[in-house]
C-alpha cells in the first residue's frame, strides 16, 4: 500500500471497475429491495441537497445489496419544463435568436441536442459521488416509453372525469407565458405600501356614522378595476346596516355589492376588503362562496385590458356585465398602471392616505418576475377521488413516514386539497393529446388520426392539437410504475412496486410523494412505497439556508477534490460563496498547502453525511467535520498498512486452526459482534447518525486506538507463543476484513482498496466487497469476560495517561504506579494483563500498596486508586514554576469574566446565549483554577 491515502488514485479506478462488471444490477435473487430516486433536473448539478440524499440512499443501496437482497437503486432525471426551456433560451438569445424564430419541432431539436451534449452532468457527478444506481436502467421523463405512460394517463383520466379543462385562477409568470406551480412560486419580503381609497357609497346610503364612503385597503391598486364587491364582518356592527348595499367603483364608475363574510378581519385596516375574484387567490374562495362574477382586467403579459373578460365561476362568459375599462389604462404594463390610478384617486380626493408596509412579494423562482393571480384555462385533475385511498394508505400502516410525525404534514394537506393545474405554455414537455375543431370541441386521444376515427370526423373537420405541455409534476407523479415498464405487464412491476424506501425532503411531501401515492395506487393498486424517510434539509454552519445570493453555497464537488486558490477567489468574488468563509479557507489553504485546499474524497464527504443525517429538519453542515472525517480516513489506511506489514507472508491462521487467541483478541472480537449488532438496528431505524457513530467509534477507538497498540506486545515480545502470535495476527486481518466490510455502505472507495489488499488472507470468493457478505452477528463469538477484564485494563492505562498529561511528564518516560483498594478481581487482572500495563502504559513498575502510600498523582480505576508517586518524577521547581504561570493567567480571566458578568448592562443587554456562554466560560476557569491549586499544593508537599 501507498505510504499516504490519495483517494484520487483510488476512486476512479474502483468505480470504472464496479461499472464495467455491471454489479449495479439488480442480481434477480433474494428479496427485492428498491429505492427510487428523486429525479433531478436534467439543467441541474449536484448540491449539497443532493450529495446528502444520494449518500443515504447509496448506503441503503450498497448495504442491501451485501445482505443478498435483489437491490435495484432506480435512477434517471426530469425533464424540467421551464428551467430547460429557459437554459435552451438562453443559448439563443447569446446568438441573437429566439426561441419565436424557430417552429416548435425546430425548437424542440434545439432541447434534444442540448440535452444529449449538456444534459448529463448530474449522472457524472453521481458517479464521483461512488452513487450504485442501474445506469442501463437509467430513465428520462421525456423517454418513449415514460411519455406513452404520461400519455394513457392522461387519457384514462379524462376518459373517467378526473381530468377536466377549466377556467380558473392560477399562478401566472409573466415572463414565461405560463401557469407554475406553487413550488415554484417564492415569496419575497420586501417593503411597499398600503393605499387606502375611498368607495362612494351608492344611492345615498351613509355609514353607521354619517359618512358616505367606505374605506378599502389594499397593495396591488391596479386589481381594483377588477373588483366586484366591498365585503364586511357579518358581525361589524360598524357595517351591518350596508351589508346588500352597494358602492361605486372609482373610476371604472360600476356598482357593486357590500358583502358580509368571515374571511374579513374586523381588526385589521377599517374592516372593509375589495374583492377582486379573477386576480387575488382569497378573493377568488370569497367571490365562489357570494356567486360574484369574476372580472379579468389583464391579459397574459400583465398589461391592462381595453375591455374586461367577465365570467361566472365555472367558465361561462357573463353576456351583459358591463365589461368596459378605462381607455386611458388599456395596455399599460400593470406597475405604470398603478401609478397612474394612484394619481387619479388623488385628484379625486378618493385618496385617504398611504402606509408603508412590510409584505411578501410572489416570484417566480426562476423569471424573478412578480406572479400575477390570473383567471385563464386550464386542464386540471379532479383530486378528491384520489386523494381518499392515498389518506387511508398512510392511516392504515401501508405507507410509513419516518420520521412518523410528518404524516401529519401530508394529512393537512391531503384533507385540504385543491384540484390540480396540470398544463404549462410552454413548448418543451409533454404536449397535451387533446385536439380541437373550429367550434372549440374537445377530442383526446393517442393520435390526430385516432381521435378521427374514434369520432368519425373526416378530413373536412380541421384540428388543432392543444399547445400547452403538462407539468413536469404530473410525469414525476408516475416514477414509480412508469420506470418499471407501466402500462405492460412487465416482470419489474410486479416485483419492485412497492419500492422498499423513499428517500426525500419534507419540501416535496405534498409535489410529488402525495401525487405519486395517488397516481400508483390509481394506476396499479399498489402504494409505490412502503417507507417515506424525510431528510432534513442541509444549511450552513450557522444554520442559514444555502443559497447563491447569500454566498453560503458549498458545491460537493469542490470538497471531493479540493479547489485551487484561483477558484476560490472566482467563486467568491462572483458570489458562489460568503466572503468571511472563502477568507477563511483561503488563509487556511495558503498556510497548510501550495496550491489550494485538499482534497477530501468522496469517503469523507459520504461520512459526513451520514453522521449529519439525524431526526433534525434543519442539518447545520460543518466544513470541520469533513476535515475530521479524512483523518479518520488517513487513520484506516495507516492501520491496514500496519496489519499488512505484520501479516503479509506470515502464518494467519487462514484455516481458522491451530492458533490461541488472547484477552485482547477475544474483546476486539467480541465489541466487533456488537457494534455488528448495534448498526443493523441503527440502519433499520435510518438513524444514520448514529450507525456511523457506532463504527466510527468501534473502528478508530477500539480497534485502531486500542486493539492495534494491544496487538504490539504479542507480536514484538517474544514471551509469547508462536499460537499466540498467530492468533492475533488472524484477528487483525479478519477483524479489519469485516469492519471493511461493515463500512463500505458509507465509505465505498477505501474499504475496497483495503479490502482488496486483505482478500487473499481470508478465503474471500467475491471480486468485489460490494459483492460480498455483509458481516452477521455472531452470539458465539461474544465474550462477556474478555470484554469486562478490557474494560478493567483500558481504566488503569487511562488513569496512568491522565496523571502524566497533568503532570507534564513525557508518555515515554517509565513511571512507577501503585495500587490501592484492589479486591479479589483487581488483583486476578493485573496478575494476567501485568505485561499489556506495563507496555501500553509505559511502567517501570506496578505494585499493590495497603500502607500509606508516598506523595502520589491519583487516578481512580473503579473503586481501586492508582497512584503515581511524583518523587524523582518531575523537577518540582520548574514544574510549580508552570503551574503558578497558568493560575496567574487563569486568576485573570476569572476576574475579566466575573466583572463582565457583574456589569448589569451586559447582562440585560447582551443575548440570552451569549451571557449563558460566558456564565459557561467562567465555571469551566473556575474548575481548572482549582485543579492546577490542587496539583501545585500535591508538589509543594514533598
Amino acid at each position: 500500500m501507498d505510504k499516504s491515502y490519495t483517494p484520487q488514485n483510488i476512486e476512479q479506478k474502483w468505480y470504472d471497475t464496479w461499472e464495467n462488471k455491471e454489479y449495479f444490477k439488480a442480481s434477480g435473487q433474494g428479496d427485492p429491495y428498491c429505492i427510487l430516486i428523486p429525479p433531478p433536473n436534467v439543467t441541474g448539478s449536484l448540491h449539497m441537497g443532493h450529495a446528502f440524499q444520494h449518500t443515504i440512499m447509496d448506503a441503503l443501496t450498497r448495504y442491501h445489496r451485501m445482505k443478498g437482497d435483489d437491490t435495484l437503486w432506480q435512477c434517471g432525471t426530469d425533464h424540467a419544463g421551464i428551467a430547460t426551456q429557459m437554459v435552451v433560451e438562453r443559448l439563443l438569445n447569446a446568438e441573437g435568436k429566439k426561441r419565436t424564430d424557430f417552429s416548435r419541432e425546430e425548437f424542440i431539436e434545439k432541447v434534444w441536442q442540448w440535452k444529449e451534449t449538456s444534459g448529463g452532468t448530474i449522472s457524472q457527478q453521481m458517479r464521483r459521488l461512488g452513487d450504485s444506481p442501474d445506469w442501463a436502467r437509467e430513465a428520462f421523463t421525456m423517454d418513449d416509453d415514460l411519455s406513452n405512460a404520461v400519455q394513457e394517463v392522461f387519457i384514462k383520466l379524462h376518459q373517467e372525469g378526473i381530468i377536466y379543462r377549466g377556467k380558473r385562477l392560477v399562478n401566472w409568470d409573466p415572463k414565461f407565458q405560463s401557469a407554475i406551480s406553487d413550488l415554484e412560486v417564492e415569496n419575497h419580503d420586501e417593503k411597499g405600501s398600503l393605499w387606502h381609497f375611498r368607495y362612494p357609497l351608492a344611492d345615498g346610503v351613509k355609514t353607521a356614522d354619517g359618512k358616505d364612503h367606505l374605506i378599502v385597503a389594499t397593495t396591488r391598486p391596479e386589481t381594483m378595476l377588477g373588483d366586484t364587491a366591498v365585503a364586511v364582518h357579518p358581525e361589524d356592527e360598524r357595517y351591518k346596516n350596508l351589508i346588500g348595499q352597494f358602492v361605486i367603483l372609482p373610476l371604472v364608475n360600476r356598482k357593486i355589492p357590500v358583502v358580509a363574510d368571515d374571511y374579513v378581519d374586523r381588526e385589521f385596516g377599517t374592516g372593509c376588503v375589495k374583492i377582486t375574484p379573477a386576480h387575488d387567490f382569497n378573493d377568488y374562495e370569497v367571490g365562489k362562496r357570494h356567486n360574484l362574477p369574476l372580472v379579468n382586467i389583464m391579459s397574459p403579459q400583465a398589461k391592462i385590458l381595453a375591455q374586461a373578460e367577465v365570467f361566472e365561476f365555472g367558465g361561462k362568459p357573463i353576456e351583459n356585465y358591463d365589461n368596459q375599462l378605462p381607455q386611458k389604462y388599456a395596455g399599460l404594463d400593470r406597475f405604470d398602471a398603478r401609478k397612474l390610478i394612484i394619481e387619479e384617486f388623488d385628484s379625486l380626493g378618493l385618496l385617504e392616505k398611504i402606509d408603508d408596509h412590510a409584505l411578501k412579494v410572489p416570484r417566480g423562482d426562476r423569471s424573478g418576475d412578480v406572479i400575477e393571480p390570473l383567471l385563464t384555462d386550464q386542464w386540471y385533475v379532479a383530486v378528491e377521488s384520489l386523494a381518499k385511498p392515498a389518506i387511508d394508505a398512510v392511516k392504515q400502516g401501508e405507507i410509513k413516514f419516518i420520521p412518523e410525525n410528518w404524516d401529519k404534514t401530508y394529512y393537512h394537506w391531503m384533507e385540504n386539497i385543491q384540484d390540480w393545474c396540470i398544463s404549462r405554455q410552454l413548448w418543451w414537455g409533454h404536449r397535451i393529446p387533446a385536439w380541437y375543431d373550429d367550434q372549440g370541441n374537445v377530442y383526446v386521444g393517442r393520435s390526430e388520426s385516432e381521435v378521427r376515427q374514434e369520432n368519425n370526423l373526416d378530413q373536412s373537420v380541421s384540428l388543432k392539437q392543444d399547445n400547452d405541455v403538462l407539468d413536469t409534476w404530473f410525469s414525476s407523479a408516475l416514477w414509480p410504475f412508469a420506470t418499471m415498464g407501466w402500462p405492460e405487464e412487465t416482470p419489474e412491476l410486479e416485483k419492485f412496486v412497492p419500492s422498499s424506501v423513499l428517500v426525500t425532503g419534507f419540501d416535496i411531501i405534498f409535489f410529488w410523494v402525495a401525487r405519486m401515492i395517488m397516481m400508483t395506487m390509481k394506476f396499479t393498486g399498489k402504494v409505490p412505497f412502503k417507507e417515506i424517510y424525510i431528510t432534513g434539509l442541509i444549511k450552513d454552519e450557522h444554520g442559514n439556508k444555502m443559497s447563491k445570493s447569500k454566498g453560503n453555497v458549498l458545491d460537493p464537488i469542490d470538497l471531493i477534490d479540493g479547489i485551487d486558490l484561483n477558484s476560490l477567489v472566482a467563486k467568491r468574488t462572483s458570489g458562489m460563496m460568503n466572503p468571511k468563509i472563502a477568507e477563511q479557507i483561503e488563509k487556511r489553504t495558503r498556510k497548510q498547502f501550495a496550491d489550494g485546499i485538499e482534497a477530501y474524497g468522496t469517503d469523507a464527504l459520504r461520512t459526513t453525511f451520514c453522521a449529519l443525517a439525524s431526526t433534525s429538519r434543519d442539518i447545520n453542515f460543518d466544513l470541520g467535520r469533513v476535515e475530521g472525517y479524512r483523518n479518520y480516513c488517513n487513520k484506516l489506511w495507516n492501520a491496514a498498512r500496519y496489519v499488512l506489514m505484520n501479516t503479509e507472508g506470515e502464518d494467519c491462521g487462514k484455516d481458522n486452526t491451530d492458533f490461541e487467541l488472547s484477552i485482547a483478541d477475544r474483546w476486539i472480537i467480541s465489541k466487533l459482534q456488537d457494534a455488528i449488532v448495534t448498526f443493523e438496528k441503527q440502519i433499520k431505524e435510518y438513524r444514520f447518525d448514529l450507525a456511523t457513530q457506532t463504527l466510527y467509534e468501534f473502528s478508530r477507538s477500539d480497534y485502531c486506538d486500542w486493539y492495534l497498540e494491544l496487538s504490539k506486545p504479542i507480536l514484538y515480545n517474544d514471551n509469547y507463543s508462536a499460537e499466540q502470535k498467530r492468533g492475533t495476527r488472524h484477528t487483525l486481518i479478519n477483524v479489519l476484513e469485516t469492519t471493511m466490510r461493515l463500512l463500505h455502505p458509507m465509505m465505498p472507495f477505501i474499504t475496497e482498496e483495503i479490502w482488496q489488499r486483505l482478500k487473499p488472507m481470508v478465503n474471500a470468493s467475491s471480486d468485489s466487497i460490494m459483492v460480498a457478505s455483509f458481516p452477521e452477528f455472531n452470539e458465539s463469538l461474544r465474550d462477556q469476560k474478555a470484554i469486562d477484564d478490557l474494560e478493567w485494563l483500558q481504566k488503569l492505562i487511562v488513569g496512568v495517561r491522565n496523571i502524566r498529561g497533568e503532570l507534564n511528564v513525557s508518555p515515554a518516560k517509565p513511571v512507577n504506579v501503585l495500587l490501592k483498594n484492589a479486591n479479589e478481581n483487581d488483583r486476578r487482572c493485573l496478575q494476567e494483563y501485568r505485561g499489556f500495563l506495563s507496555a501500553l502504559a509505559k511502567l517501570e513498575s506496578i505494585d499493590e500498596v495497603s500502607e500509606q502510600a508516598p506523595p502520589s498523582a491519583t487516578a481512580l480505576a473503579g473503586e481501586m486508586e492508582v497512584l503515581v508517586p511524583l518523587a524523582g518524577l518531575i523537577d518540582v521547581a520548574a514544574e510549580v514554576g508552570r503551574l503558578n504561570k497558568e493560575i496567574e493567567k487563569l486568576e485573570k480571566e476569572n476576574k475579566r469574566l466575573s466583572g463582565k458578568l457583574g456589569n448589569a448592562n451586559f447582562v440585560e443587554r447582551a443575548p440570552a446565549e451569549v451571557v449563558a456562554k460566558e456564565k459557561e466560560k467562567l465555571a469551566q476557569a473556575e474548575i481548572s483554577l482549582a485543579k492546577l491549586k490542587d496539583q501545585k499544593n500535591q508538589l509543594e508537599s514533598l
